[in-house]
């Protein structure tokens, strides 16, 4: 997977096209992630002790890897992720559009 937490990211298909997010999670044995405010759930909840009223909760539930696509920071547009080698031997993502690192 080219994308890691922290990322934000654009949804390129699904109900939640269009929308862009920070990566919370990343599940790579399942090739999925978890985006902050995109494909929100709601579970009903029956009162317990530490919510006495019950109720619905929204949560952001897992969505696939290939259903993203990273937003540069530069550039701030959605691109693909090519990866290089720099001069002391570390391991950079780069932007396809723009040619700059995205790595911090």
């Amino acid at each position: 997977m080219r994308i890691k937490k922290g990322d934000t990211v654009e949804v390129i298909s699904g109900k939640d096209k269009g929308k862009r997010g920070e990566i919370l999670k990343v599940i790579p044995k399942k090739d999925r992630v978890i985006v902050e405010g995109v494909n929100i759930v709601h579970r009903h909840v029956s009162p317990t002790q530490d919510m006495p009223q019950g109720g619905i909760i929204e949560n952001e539930a897992p969505i696939h890897a290939s259903n993203v696509q990273l937003v540069c920071p530069r550039c701030d547009e959605k691109t693909r992720v090519g990866a290089e080698r720099l001069d002391d031997g570390t391991k950079v993502r780069k932007c396809k559009k723009c040619d700059e690192v995205v790595d911090k």
